[in-house]
Formats: C-alpha cells, sequence, structure tokens
C-alpha cells in the first residue's frame, strides 16, 4: 500500500486512555510525517532525502520506508560502557544480559522524522504490554552521544512516557559508534541513518531484525510467549 495511504491510520487510534505528553508527541508526529508525505509525492519517485534536500540543505537526509523487511541475525555485543539516562556508567553486555527480552533501538533527541514514529511504536508496545510490560527490556542508544547528555534523554524518554523498562543510553562516540556497528546499523553520520528495530525474544535466541517502521503490534508477534503471558 502506498505510504501516503499507510501514515495516517497510524494516528486514528483513540487517545481517551493517552496522557496530555503521549497526545503531543502523536500530533508532532503526525504533522512531520505529513510533510515526509508532501515531500515525496512532490518529485514524483525521487528519494526523499533529495527533496528535503532541495528545500531546505540542513534537513535530515532520513530514508523512509514504508514496508517493513524481516531478517534473523546473530550479533556480538560490542564490550563498550555507555550511561544510561540516569547518568550510571554500565556495560552493555550487562543491560541486554538482565535475563529479560529485549527490543532495541538506535535514536537521538533531535531527530524530526524516524526517531519520534520509533519511540511512538516502542510507547506503543509498552501499553499493549499492559502489567506484563516489566518483562521485557526496551533499549534505546543515542547516536548523537556528544548532544545527547543523560538530562536529555530523561526529557527525551518522558515525552514517550518510558516506563523504568524503557531506558535511554549515551556515553562516548566511539562506544555509540561500536554498538551501532555491532547492530549493522551505522551509516557514517546521525543524518543517514535508517529506522531499525531489533528483537530478541529470549537470551541465546537469534536477534529478529526489522528494517522499516515497525508496527506495535509486529513487535508484540516477535516477542511471543512474554507477550501473550500479559
Amino acid at each position: 500500500m502506498p505510504l501516503n495511504r499507510r501514515l495516517p491510520g497510524l494516528f486514528e487510534r483513540s487517545t481517551i486512555a493517552m496522557s496530555p505528553a503521549t497526545r503531543r508527541v502523536r500530533a508532532f508526529v503526525a504533522g512531520a510525517l505529513a510533510l515526509v508525505v508532501a515531500l515525496a509525492s512532490a518529485v514524483l519517485g525521487q528519494g526523499v532525502a533529495r527533496a528535503a534536500e532541495d528545500a531546505d540543505p540542513h534537513a535530515h537526509h532520513h530514508h523512509i520506508m514504508a514496508e517493513t523487511a524481516r531478517t534473523l541475525a546473530d550479533y556480538t555485543v560490542p564490550d563498550v560502557v555507555l550511561v544510561r539516562e540516569d547518568g550510571k556508567s554500565v556495560a552493555l553486555t550487562s543491560e541486554l544480559e538482565d535475563g529479560r527480552p529485549v527490543v532495541l533501538s538506535f535514536i537521538y533527541t533531535t531527530c524530526t522524522t524516524i526517531c519520534p514514529l520509533t519511540s511512538m511504536t516502542l510507547s506503543e508496545l509498552q501499553r499493549k504490554l499492559g502489567a506484563g510490560r516489566d518483562r521485557v527490556h526496551l533499549v534505546s542508544i543515542s547516536i548523537d552521544p556528544e548532544q545527547d547528555t543523560p538530562a536529555r534523554l530523561r526529557d527525551y524518554a518522558k515525552k514517550f512516557d518510558a516506563g523504568p523498562e524503557w531506558q535511554h543510553y549515551t556515553g562516548t562516540v566511539a562506544a555509540s559508534v561500536a554498538s551501532q556497528r555491532a547492530f549493522g546499523v551505522y551509516r557514517g553520520d546521525k543524518m543517514s541513518h535508517i529506522p531499525v528495530t531489533l528483537v530478541r525474544p529470549a537470551a541465546g535466541n537469534r536477534w529478529v531484525r526489522i528494517e522499516g517502521f515497525a508496527s506495535a503490534d509486529q513487535l508484540l508477534a516477535e516477542l511471543g510467549p512474554v507477550a501473550a503471558s500479559r
């Protein structure tokens, strides 16, 4: 289905149970995506990144992916230290090996297109998990650690009603790049990143790599039994 027919449906759900912060974020993301779709249509087949560049040389060169591509992959978690939004330095290996299923994403707080939509999906996933949300570890790692301080990550997390099971990480540039490379998402700079969500249903399992905008329901399905027991 064309992108301009799929995106509006993402924001037609009832907002009765949502907090004011969630409603504001949902409205912001909807507006940003509407702008991206308009740009894409205007260039008649040229890339969205080219359209953004023509409209504004400083605009983000994000790649909008209407469909998702699912693959299985094996990754070696790098031996790096990151800084959580609470200011604590932690080993990435320990954070990902705490016994819970993992949903991993890479974001940065000043992103205006891909990251808000990815984070909105994770916020929706939290809601759908309900009482079982603490049994899943949601991990978001900044690809712009020089700007994304722990304080900025805390503010960003609040915008999406992130619970204690959803943690955001920053650190040194070297640690961020090593993390991105390890999971095959490094694109050289933050302006060229693409939407990728990684799911590991259980320790020792292979990772599910979803390129494109995964839905909360799709992530629930990948989590399997832990989601079914919510």
